[in-house]
């Protein structure tokens, strides 16, 4: 492709909307443009990245034994409604209706679908099991679409759907799908973790995500230091708490605590740890009130405890609230005294602790030497709280936990029956019998994986692609480009890469040298040729490699040798 006759419009300026680097550089390098918020064009430059991930994931997928289709973008409401998610799932499904009234969404994923398409066709266990996929387009109206790719409204997803007869299958088709994962983000050339995750709005049972390690990323990734134990902030478990001391129970006091709200304050004002202070916090669940305490040090893990609850809807409750539940106002709330009919759920870190420090229901009041079981009772000892750096490790016994930044690129899902059973997808066994199918569901996200790529490749002149994903493999830089030597031996250089099957960019454009190669390090193809004419003078171009910086000068023959070697390397599967 000549530079020339191509579209990338590239800007000097970062834009002002643009709050995260990949946004910034996929923006400033004229690979997407925003049309509305959170939906964006992908121009041509950013296409071709997008195909290339599209590409490998279709390998991989086949050779796991998926197989491809197309489901339609809308979807009618009855099978939202038949699954229980029409309500369920908020304001972020788009919702319409057509001109006969009927009502319809925009599809943020696709379980239903492809349900009711298995239920028609499957009849018997002969059939089974069966995996499908789709690459294709989603809208999920996020109420603060934001970081370009990163978060938008609008995106390409790759979701596939695996169909067994039992859940030891199931098992099977996940670990397939595993493997596959790992296969694309290492094809892809990305650094990432695959951690245990909590299974949201989708549902199921199990869950992994495929975090790229990044600075910058939103989420919070927990692993072990001595084992394979990886868990998101939402998943990552802990391990019992050791006990306090002062094992014996000491006689419970009333203390004057004026204006001490916070745990910090309260733990200086009265001399002690924020490790001895409990926090009570109110909280609503399905409309009923539900207390949970935690030790002062620690934050509570509001997924935990929902699915710990098993409730839909889990809240922070209101001031008033508050005051009802206890008689007291926010930051003197405690344990003690509360009505029988109040479910207490302690963390494990309370497990083993005695004469701590909680609120006294009372203002300006808290209580000393509180003790479990003596002044209060608990539902039990339950992990909700998040991990801190340093935790033990949930798994083995001599790591400590540490905690990463990743962006999330995939995520798999071992759903047992759950559509499947709403939606009434069933086959006969090899008795006749009729049998609920087992499924699981797998997402990439592929415009996420390009940009969570510049994420985690970048340096301050632009971005640095791995060769799997670049839009080109090789840019060719003519300096000089009037010059019929330079043009001629740029050409040249040009027609034998193409030739070999190299994606080469032939930067022809009567520009300076220096914007040429601004332009260059900003679009980040990871090889480039300098064809001048004092090194071709003597039979030789400059090669420089994006990644590393490093610059050769060499013969014509050995530098496209050089660049044929490198992609063949980096496309080795």
């Amino acid at each position: 492709m000549r530079y020339s006759q191509y579209f990338i419009p590239t800007v000097k300026e970062t834009p002002s909307d643009a709050e995260v680097i990949s946004h910034k550089l996929m923006l400033r390098a004229g690979m997407i443009r925003k049309l509305a918020a959170g939906i964006y064009n992908y121009l041509p430059f950013g296409l071709r990245s997008i195909r290339k991930v599209e590409a490998i994931v279709r390998e991989e997928m086949n050779r796991a034994g998926a197989i491809e289709l197309l489901m339609p973008a809308v979807q009618p409401a009855e099978l939202w409604k038949e699954s229980g998610r029409w309500e369920f799932y908020g304001k972020e499904l788009l919702r319409f209706n057509d001109r006969k009234d009927a009502e319809f969404c925009m599809g943020p994923t696709h379980e239903e679908v492809i349900t009711d398409l298995i239920r028609k066709e499957v009849r018997s266990y002969r059939q089974l099991p069966i995996n499908l996929y789709q690459i294709q387009g989603k809208f999920r109206d996020e109420i603060r679409p934001r970081f370009g790719l990163m978060r938008g409204r609008e995106f390409i997803m790759k979701d596939a759907y695996s169909f067994d007869v039992n859940e030891a299958g199931a098992d099977v088709s996940y670990e397939k799908m595993y493997k596959a994962y790992r296969r694309i983000f290492e094809r892809c050339g990305l650094k990432f973790r695959a951690v245990e995750a909590d299974t949201g709005t989708i549902g199921g049972s199990y869950s992994h995500e495929f975090m790229v390690l990044a600075d910058s990323g939103e989420d919070a990734i927990v692993s072990c230091s001595a084992c394979e134990y990886a868990a998101n902030m939402e998943k990552a478990e802990t391990r019992k708490g050791e006990g306090i001391e002062h094992a014996d129970p000491r006689p419970m006091e009333h203390v004057s605590t004026p204006g001490q709200k916070s745990i910090e304050d309260v733990a200086t004002f009265l001399g002690v740890q924020s490790t001895q202070v409990v926090k009570t916090l109110v909280l609503v669940a399905d409309g009923e009130p539900v207390v949970a305490l935690i030790r002062g040090d620690y934050d509570l893990n509001e997924i935990k405890l929902k699915n710990h609850l098993g409730c839909a809807e889990l809240e922070m409750a209101e001031d008033d609230v508050v005051v009802k539940v206890t008689g007291a106002p926010t930051g003197y709330a405690g344990p003690v005294g509360l009505a029988a009919k109040v479910k207490v759920v302690a963390d494990l870190s309370l497990e083993g602790m005695h004469n701590f420090v909680t609120g006294a229901n009372a203002a300006d009041t808290h209580l000393k030497n509180v003790n479990i079981g003596r002044d209060f009772s608990v539902s039990g000892f339950v992990d909700i709280r998040n991990v801190v750096i340093g935790d033990a490790c949930p798994r083995c016994d001599s790591g400590k936990l540490e905690i990463w930044r990743g962006i999330e690129v995939g995520h798999v899902f071992k759903l047992g029956t759950k559509y499947s059973k709403a939606l009434k997808a069933t086959f006969l066994d090899a008795d006749g019998k009729e049998q609920i199918i087992f499924m699981g569901c797998y997402g990439i996200g592929v415009g996420r994986t390009v940009a969570a790529c510049i994420e985690q490749n970048h340096d301050e002149n632009g971005i640095i692609f791995p060769i799997p994903i670049a839009p080109f493999q090789c840019i060719i830089s003519s300096l000089s480009a009037k010059e019929d030597e330079v043009k001629a031996a740029s050409e040249s250089i040009y027609q034998e890469l193409l030739g070999a099957g190299i994606e080469v960019l032939l930067d022809d454009r009567d520009e300076r040298p220096g914007f040429k190669f601004k332009d260059a390090d900003l679009i980040g193809i990871p090889l480039r040729i300098v064809v001048g004419a004092k090194a071709l003078a003597e039979g030789k171009v400059e090669l420089k490699e994006r990644r590393s910086g490093e610059v050769e000068v060499l013969p014509i023959a050995d530098a496209i040798a050089k660049v044929k070697a490198a992609v063949k390397e980096a496309l080795q599967v």
